[in-house]
């Protein structure tokens, strides 16, 4: 087939690969680039501890977790629902099941032999892999650049599909170092910043010796949203060297990072004991306690381990310590002051990217005819839980069935 009639991918993520495989399918001739030596990188690191491929909650559920980009990623999460993903991992030999939290996982628990079954299926199809192959934008008439080593070679196919990733874990290939290279093209794009994240809190130099790594289970958190409202969530925290992380921080990152973004403080409000209420961990509190230390008291009479004992201490003033009403409500509310963001390269994943006005309903550029964006490029954001890897799937189809429609109609 003349390379003009080609179709460019760029990324090899499930975004870019899905889109590949949904060409290959149509009859189109595809050719990948991807920057780094092998493909899916960032994919087998999300599958290093469980690759968790969606969530088998209700749809309209599963749908509502991705707030205000919802409107925009519905259509294309319903033609690509998460039980077609988890029949399209069947297909490829790749049994799933529901864990307790509703999650979906590969029977194997890895990502790495869902990526080696997709691969071989894909060059079956057909499929051009062009690795180390990193894209640099276009030149001064049109064609796609690519920096190899061997020198600069360029590309024009006849569209092209652009799955460059976001900018976390930038050694795995999502730098966002796309972002101006399509300002300059006249692509609305929003500025990158960490979704799924940790922050900062500035431990005592004991505190962080002691318990850095120490998981803190079984809390509720809470954190006030810009219209007034808490947004609540249950799970486990994880005190590292620097602050907090851990997927009960993650779901709750959103609304931390803007507020400290734009300036403001921010505090994670902690309740150590959610299933005991408010009065019965005073009542506990309020008994003589016999020459007893505090942290004997917490931990005989409420059953609080040392991590969190040690929470109350570094949080919290001396003489609210020794009042038990106040201390109670503090046990049910503590505050963590967060001092900043930790870095975006060790998020999970970003917000920010290209923004959709800037793209058809197709997800073509309205600026760039024949240029489609998929993936985690795209300015939308959601919790951990399988909605980061559904979406990006359901987008790369999208994007793919965007080209097909755009070439039938030149």
């Amino acid at each position: 087939m003349p390379a003009s009639h080609h179709i460019a991918v760029i990324g090899g993520g499930p975004a870019g690969l899905l889109a590949a495989e949904t060409l290959l399918q149509a009859g189109r001739a595809v050719t990948l680039y991807d920057a780094k030596p092998s493909l899916g990188r960032k994919f087998l690191m999300a599958g290093k501890s469980g690759l968790n491929l969606t969530h088998a909650e209700p749809l309209d559920d599963f749908l509502s977790r991705y707030g205000e980009s919802c409107s925009r990623l519905e259509p294309m999460i319903r033609e690509l629902t998460p039980q077609a993903l988890r029949d399209w991992a069947h297909g490829l030999g790749v049994p799933t099941f529901v864990g307790s939290s509703g999650r979906v996982f590969p029977e194997a628990m890895k990502a790495a032999p869902l990526l080696r079954a997709w691969l071989h299926r894909l060059r079956g199809l057909g499929l051009q892999i062009r690795v180390r192959h990193r894209w640099t934008g276009w030149t001064e008439d049109g064609a796609l650049r690519f920096e190899t080593a061997d020198g600069e070679i360029t590309d024009r196919p006849a569209a092209c599909v652009l799955a460059l990733g976001g900018g976390s874990w930038a050694r795995l290939g999502s730098d966002g170092a796309w972002l101006p290279w399509l300002a300059e093209k006249g692509v609305t794009v929003a500025p990158l910043k960490a979704a799924n994240c940790g922050f900062d809190v500035a431990w005592t130099p004991a505190f962080r010796e002691r318990f850095a790594g120490q998981p803190v289970k079984t809390v509720e958190a809470s954190c006030r949203l810009p219209d007034g409202d808490w947004l609540r969530k249950r799970g486990d925290l994880m005190v590292t060297g620097s602050g907090l992380e851990g997927g009960l921080v993650y779901a709750l990152s959103a609304p931390l990072r803007d507020q400290l973004l734009a300036g403001s403080s921010a505090e994670l409000m902690v309740d150590l004991l959610p299933d005991r209420d408010l009065a019965r961990v005073e009542a506990e509190l309020a008994k003589p306690r016999n020459g007893k230390s505090l942290s004997s008291v917490l931990r005989s009479r409420l059953n609080l381990p040392d991590v969190k004992s040690a929470l109350v201490r570094e949080c919290l003033p001396a003489d609210i310590l020794h009042d038990p009403a106040q201390l109670a409500a503090a046990l049910k509310a503590l505050p963590i002051r967060l001092a900043a963001v930790r870095p975006m390269d060790e998020a999970i994943s970003t917000a920010g990217g290209v923004r959709f006005e800037a793209l058809n309903d197709a997800l073509m550029l309205t600026t760039l005819p024949g240029v489609f964006c998929a993936g985690e490029m795209l300015d939308w954001e959601a919790p951990t839980g399988g909605y980061l890897l559904t979406a990006c799937f359901a987008s790369g189809l999208a994007a793919a069935r965007g080209v097909l429609a755009y070439l039938d109609r030149g």
